[in-house]
């Protein structure tokens, strides 16, 4: 599609400014508010019942905020002409009638929004459905059923796309397949804005992350600065046969050791080095020697711990 038919919404940036629902004695989302940029991918993470899936619905004009707003390139949803073409949204697997093929169900939709008909075939190609175009959607495997969710979400070739677990019921292939292709999609200048709960693979595949928690903003940024703004509570693992005349020497350098289930010791509060040194000083032979840098599903335990969900 030309950029003339896409007719791009600004610049496709996500602004959402003092976002709250109340749900009677409820506060779903409280106050939330952060920015998605385009040309990135963006995790939106949080634990169970954080007001994920209730801020991507405000940001869809699904539900309607108590206060605050939510705009997609300086407009809200609802104000949008023709929003398939610029938002394109996924907030659960894809439903269709049980007896239609995936090209009919895709058809169908192109139809409803003046897309023309050929579009249905370019998308099931776009996310490697195409052997499965004529099958009926009651056939569909639930990874299948995302694959064609995306096709949907993808039909008017838009700007921003919002996802809501988009690698559910995929399996490794297709996580692997859905991080290439959100990727590629970012790299075109894209807004992707992806809510998931598979922490290891947001690092693989988010460039930035939004962590809330009970419908509060808990941090936002590049993935890296993120992680490294945990990079105090970076630990050493260390294996020696003079686990207890290290652990002394470390505990005078002022060192947090603690001792796992396997005897290794975790050491924080001091560098590799410093280990070293003090493992040479008592003449303690090293087996292991690993520094553990924090991981995303660390960092977000540490920041997102005792904040539990409120719907």
């Amino acid at each position: 599609m030309s950029d003339g038919q896409r007719s791009p919404t600004g610049t496709g940036q996500i602004v959402v400014a003092g976002l709250t629902k109340q749900y009677k004695n409820v506060r779903a989302v409280n106050d939330l508010s952060f920015t998605v940029e385009p040309g990135r991918v963006t995790g939106f993470l949080g634990p169970n019942g954080a007001g994920k899936t209730t801020t991507l619905r405000m940001l869809l004009n699904l539900v309607t905020p108590t206060s605050g707003s939510a705009t997609i390139g300086g407009r809200r949803y609802a104000d949008l002409t023709d929003p398939l073409r610029h938002v394109g949204a996924v907030l659960e697997a894809s439903s269709a009638h049980k007896g239609r093929t995936g090209l009919n169900h895709l058809r169908v939709i192109a139809a409803a929004a003046g897309l023309p008909k050929q579009r249905a075939d370019e998308v099931l190609a776009m996310v490697g459905l195409t052997p499965a175009a004529k099958r009926k959607f009651k056939g569909y495997s639930l990874g299948m059923k995302q694959r064609l969710g995306i096709a949907a979400a993808m039909l008017g070739d838009p700007r921003v796309l919002v996802l809501d677990e988009p690698a559910n019921g995929l399996d490794p292939e297709g996580i692997r397949w859905m991080r290439g292709f959100l990727k590629t999609l970012a790299t075109e200048g894209r807004t992707v804005l992806v809510s998931s709960h598979l922490l290891s693979e947001m690092q693989l595949l988010a460039d930035d992350v939004v962590i809330i928690a009970a419908g509060q903003l808990v941090r936002q940024g590049p993935v890296d600065q993120v992680l490294g703004s945990m990079a105090q509570t970076a630990r050493i693992r260390v294996r020696t046969p003079q686990a207890a005349e290290l652990t002394k020497a470390l505990r005078e350098q002022a060192a947090t050791v603690e001792t796992d289930e396997q005897g290794t010791l975790l050491v924080a509060g001091v560098d590799a080095p410093t280990v070293g040194r003090a493992a040479l000083g008592v003449q303690a032979e090293l087996h292991e020697l690993t520094t553990e840098r924090p991981d995303l599903e660390r960092v977000f335990l540490e920041l997102t711990a005792g904040k539990a969900g409120i719907r």
